[in-house]
């Protein structure tokens, strides 16, 4: 008895087990991988509204890019002949008529600023309008994939080469193809280095060979990257490298349009003949046909019909597919179009859809960019062609002179912003009986400083007080003024004598 208890016991222990064990096969069947193998894309190519708008975004924003350095700008004599330009050496950036001094990088930090609410302002009204028609990596991958098409041919003829055999022919294309890639990698690069010198010398240059070694360093690390990311990485890039997917889930909101497949209308999906079979019948029938149009169109090779994806990128290629198969068989167009989820459970419920691009995110939002923007514009129009710094000795603090005056000394840098030699008066204000020298002139003489077009000068200031009581700690004020035009800058400092007992 106890022998046959035994045995169903163990039975009963070996039936649990196995079946714990399938579960457990079960559940890791349903998880996802840690790792999943790349499947590569072939996109298709489409025409339609929103292809034509990338590619003018494409031939407008590559043409600016490669072709901007190359755009004179007279500034005068003493002043470089670039438009744009970031002159390292001469330690200033130029845009057009406007001149940036390393002392004014906040401007820097006022358009990184605005570039940011910009950003988030196109996410809450468009969704990922940036990633789909203004991203470098949406736009270079736009360009190799051209490339890509001209000499290896559409979905189909790529596919089928792909799958085949190595051929002549097809050594041949990808030889060609890899050659333009990295034609255009390398001009890319070229022109990147372009922003930072005198574009047509600095192009003679690197075809002479006589070029900094730093040019050709960049323009071979530019190059690489290009080819890569836009040439084998593609979707990937989007994907798991760039934070802005993951970072835009977290400013958009039920308004902002997004590239949705309206379900409310495609569902239940089927082919041509059974919906339209359905719909004789009076039977519920959805426009979908299951013609993946849609996917193969798509540069990360997402189903929208899937609903909100990290892959997806919205570009709206994948409206100009649908709508094409729409007007073939002869239903609405706009299966696939932009629009939020809000507006699906509105029609589902019967209600009419309905935009709200002006709300209290998007208004914020203009108006910090208004805001940030206006203050620039404000500060560019109203800053002074000269300015003043004054940095006091630190050690020591101050020197006693055997007439018994107290002595301070400053650092004075001058900095003049004109494209001409300016002279500067120097007053000190504060100190009533003091005596100022500026090292290198004559004691007594005419206090001027001489600064060259476009250059800062630093001068030595000792100033000496007679008053032989000053405080611990006096302000004090440097004044400058131009000798010709009157302008003024100021800068305001201490003068330091011993503690008083």
């Amino acid at each position: 008895m106890d022998q046959m208890y035994v045995d169903r016991k163990l039975a009963a222990t070996s039936t649990d087990a196995l079946a714990s064990s399938a579960a457990d096969e079960f559940e890791r069947d349903l998880e996802p991988p840690l790792y999943a193998a790349r499947r590569k894309i072939y996109p298709q190519s489409v025409k339609g509204p929103y292809r034509t708008i990338k590619w003018v975004v494409l031939f407008v924003t590559l043409g600016i890019y490669y072709g901007l350095p190359f755009i004179r700008w007279d500034r005068g004599p003493n002043a470089p002949g670039q438009a744009v330009l970031i002159d390292f050496p001469g330690r200033r950036f130029y845009f057009f008529f406007i001149e940036i001094w390393p002392q004014e990088i906040y401007y820097l930090t006022g358009l990184l600023v605005i570039a940011a609410l910009v950003l988030f302002l196109m996410n809450a009204l468009a969704g990922r309008i940036w990633c789909g028609y203004l991203c470098p990596q949406t736009v270079w991958t736009d360009l190799f994939l051209a490339v890509e098409r001209l000499i290896e041919g559409d979905r189909r003829e790529r596919m089928q080469s792909d799958a085949g055999p190595w051929t002549v022919q097809r050594v041949a294309e990808k030889v060609t193809k890899h050659f333009f890639w990295i034609l255009i990698a390398w001009w890319t690069g070229g022109a990147w280095v372009l922003y930072f010198a005198d574009a047509p010398t600095l192009t003679r240059e690197l075809a002479s060979g006589t070029a900094p070694t730093a040019a050709y360093l960049w323009i071979g690390i530019l190059t690489v990257t290009t080819y890569v990311f836009a040439g084998h990485m593609r979707e990937q890039v989007c994907i798991y490298m760039c934070p802005w997917p993951r970072i835009q889930a977290a400013l958009t909101d039920e308004h902002a349009l997004n590239v949705t497949y309206r379900y409310d209308r495609g569902e239940p999906r089927g082919s041509i003949k059974k919906n339209a079979q359905l719909r004789l019948e009076g039977q519920p029938a959805g426009d979908c046909i299951d013609c993946f149009q849609c996917v193969n169109v798509c540069p990360t090779g997402v189903d929208i019909r899937d609903g909100a994806q990290l892959g997806c990128i919205q570009c709206g290629l994948c409206i100009d597919a649908c709508d094409t198969v729409m007007r073939k068989i002869g239903r609405p167009e706009r299966l696939i179009a932009y629009d939020n989820e809000l507006n699906l459970k509105r029609r589902i419920a019967g209600l009419p859809s309905f935009s709200r691009p002006i709300r209290a995110r998007t208004a914020l939002y203009a108006a910090l960019i208004a805001v940030a923007g206006g203050m620039m514009i404000y500060t560019l129009a109203t800053r002074h062609s000269m300015a003043l710094n004054a940095i006091h000795d630190r050690n020591p603090l101050f020197v006693r002179l055997a007439d018994g005056a107290i002595r301070n000394g400053y650092n004075l840098r001058v900095i003049n912003k004109e494209l001409e030699t300016r002279e500067f008066f120097l007053t000190v204000e504060g100190l009533p009986a003091s005596v100022v020298e500026i090292v290198g002139l004559p004691l007594g003489g005419r206090r001027v400083i001489e600064v060259g077009p476009d250059q800062t000068r630093e001068v030595r200031v000792l100033v000496s007080d007679y008053g032989f009581s000053p405080p611990a700690s006096t302000p004090i004020m440097f004044h400058i003024m131009d000798a010709k035009t009157g302008e003024r800058a100021q800068a305001r400092d201490h003068f330091r004598a011993p503690q008083k007992d």
